[in-house]
């Protein structure tokens, strides 16, 4: 039995398996430089390889809306532009000119032989109108997070490509100077790193990110696990307990603090289950690790720190297993690809979340816990059906009494 890790969101980068040879035309330093020099070229539109731009404005990457095969329902794909029509579109709004830097090498296909690099386009406002003519939208990462078929493995993989690129090009804003000495940083291997101009100086600075542990607490007494509620949450919504690792800590050490913290439940064994990439935080945090555990509770009485949460409940197998309702996790994904389309079509359409998750009756579910895009539901899942295989993922509870940091361990 094994966890397929791919499905979770924002994991499994078609972009980013494979390496091209650095002598290759499409590798990361080979595809700068003719990146330089197709700018500075206005022919370029049949030269190989390929190259495609995915422009993001706001964190908020392009996005057009379409039908799945067999028009079996509405999906999204990423609005890539070639390099040629980007520069035309530009022109047309009276746009500032290109320049390499302003490019992020995000991968490239071998097969296809095409190259990629998102760009932001934050401070081109002329450029919404363009794209809105072409039928394609700036769409909020978490509405194509929900919008998004976890079944659909193309889909998964654009969700992830998004998410890299939104968190490379928030990096970069917060990066803009350096902090040992102040004076302003440049892009170096085309947007991988950054580097102080200061000559003496120098130093390199790479993309930040910031490590979360996620956990579910078990009580293996009583056969129940323990979720929580922040004041954030919409209405109805468990999830997991998770907080950030601090300087100095192991992972484990951060799972037992943070949930005695926050519910005063003592933990012992700790059992890794797997890791998220999570690009959809606020821009202050770029990109977010989330690492998942099972944590087994060494006592059972909730003392809730309500600065942090809003009420923490053990709830039983059975009344988890009622809160997985995947015919509702379905509808709010196609809600959400619906409104994808609104929006390409130039007519917003809102909605709530919370009005996504209803039962078959019409009546509200007494609580839902996050959908499959988090790491939260795979925790959750894989103890409430130890025996089944949801999701693309087979599910998996730990009986045993020894801790251990590995998955393969629980077998």
């Amino acid at each position: 039995m094994s966890i397929n890790l791919h499905s979770h969101v924002f994991a499994g980068n078609p972009l980013r398996s494979k390496t091209p040879n650095p002598v290759n035309p499409i590798s990361l330093n080979s595809a700068f430089e003719t990146l330089k020099c197709r700018i500075l070229d206005s022919n370029n539109n049949s030269l190989s390889p390929n190259f495609k731009v995915l422009p993001l404005r706001n964190g908020r990457p392009l996005a057009s809306s379409s039908l799945t095969e067999g028009n079996l329902g509405l999906s999204w794909n990423l609005g890539w532009i070639g390099l040629g029509e980007l520069k035309g579109i530009l022109v047309n709004c009276g746009g500032a000119e290109l320049s390499g830097e302003s490019f992020l090498y995000l991968g490239s296909s071998v097969e296809d032989d095409e190259v990629y690099w998102a760009i932001d386009v934050s401070d081109e406002g002329g450029l919404v109108a363009e794209f809105d003519s072409m039928k394609l939208c700036f769409v909020e990462l978490r509405t194509l997070m929900v919008a998004t078929d976890w079944e659909d493995l193309k889909a998964m993989g654009n969700l992830a490509i998004a998410g890299h690129a939104r968190a490379l090009l928030e990096w970069h804003n917060l990066s803009r100077f350096c902090g040992h000495c102040g004076e302003k940083t440049v892009p170096k291997e085309a947007g991988r790193r950054k580097q102080c101009s200061n000559e003496s100086c120098k130093k390199r600075i790479y993309p930040r990110l910031d490590p979360v542990v996620i956990m579910l607490v078990i009580d293996r007494e009583s056969d129940r696990a323990l979720l929580s509620r922040q004041s954030r949450f919409v209405p109805r919504m468990w999830s997991c307990l998770a907080g950030f690792i601090e300087p100095g800590e192991s992972l484990e050490e951060a799972v037992r603090r943070e949930t005695w913290e926050e519910t005063g439940i003592e933990v012992g064994d700790v059992v890794y289950h797997s890791s998220q990439p999570w690009p959809v935080g606020p821009p202050s945090m770029p990109c977010q690790l989330m690492v998942g555990f099972f944590a087994y509770a060494n006592s059972v009485e909730i003392n809730v720190d309500k600065e942090e949460l809003e009420d923490a409940k053990w709830y039983s197998r059975e009344d988890v297993r009622k809160a997985l309702t995947f015919a509702e996790y379905k509808k709010a994904q196609k809600s959400s690809a619906a409104k994808v389309e609104q929006m390409c079509k130039g007519v917003e359409k809102t909605h709530s979340l919370a009005t996504d998750f209803n039962v078959e009756s019409g009546e509200l579910a007494p609580m839902f816990v996050p959908g499959p895009y988090a790491i939260a539901h795979h925790l959750i899942t894989s103890w409430a059906f130890p025996d089944k295989k949801l999701n693309g993922v087979e599910s998996l509870e730990c009986h045993s009494k020894q801790p251990s940091g590995s998955v393969s361990n629980l077998y």
